[in-house]
């Protein structure tokens, strides 16, 4: 099994006298064979304090595009709203691939990366309800989860701590409203016994996605509150 052991960032004056400071870092020790064999940080570079690389310019760039597909989906031009989010998508895959490969890893790509997709589940959200695709109360159900884990982030860093390692949970209600967003826009584009199905399809999996995106919230509601209580003890 796989054990994780958090630890807290260094101030700001350490006694080594460096002066960077790192987020909260997850030391994992794998165990399991096969864990072992597709572990990414085995085979991820470790990240530069770089900021101007090729997969950094691509995660900008898709962030710069998140506005244009709300803007298609909410004036319901959901083809070409397909396109760029295809193209997106792309995009997501390419600058990972680049940045290991080449080894352009940079802990600005580490904030970046997951900000686009938060940004384009949030914009992609609010873009399908005001299309009438998706219910107004699933709006408010992803953005009152985000605007909880940004305080949490705030609270953390009072006390000298990083981001949370992300859960599994975190990651597969992402992975599922990924894919469920762009089920639901090419739902809605054509109207046909199929197309009906597949809305009902996407829409109970976007369900599932938000609810699994308040249970990695909730988690990591939990660890923070524990760490939290922890320094506050010492």
């Amino acid at each position: 099994m796989t054990s994780v052991k958090l630890h807290k960032q260094p101030s700001a004056l350490n006694l080594a006298g460096e002066d960077d400071v790192k987020p909260t870092t997850c030391e994992t020790v794998m165990t399991h064979p096969i864990i072992e064999r597709f572990s990414r940080s085995k085979y991820s570079p470790d990240p530069r304090d770089v900021i101007w690389t090729v997969p950094n310019v691509i995660s900008l760039l898709r962030i710069l595009s998140i506005p244009v597909i709300a803007y298609l989906v909410a004036r319901r031009h959901l083809i070409i709203a397909l396109v760029v989010l295809l193209i997106s998508a792309i995009s997501d895959g390419v600058d990972g691939i680049i940045a290991r490969r080449f080894n352009q890893v940079s802990k600005l790509g580490q904030i970046l990366d997951p900000i686009a997709d938060r940004l384009l589940i949030l914009s992609s959200v609010l873009a399908l309800s005001i299309a009438n695709i998706l219910p107004w109360w699933l709006l408010v159900l992803v953005g009152l989860r985000d605007v909880l884990m940004g305080i949490l982030v705030l609270c953390l860093a009072q006390h000298d701590y990083g981001p949370l390692p992300v859960h599994f949970a975190g990651k597969t209600g992402t992975a599922v409203l990924m894919l469920a967003i762009p089920a639901l826009i090419l739902a809605d584009a054509w109207h046909s016994p199929f197309f009906q199905v597949l809305h009902l399809i996407a829409l109970g999996a976007v369900i599932w996605g938000v609810g699994l995106y308040w249970l990695a919230g909730c988690f990591y509601a939990q660890q923070g509150i524990a760490l939290m209580r922890q320094d506050a003890r010492q």
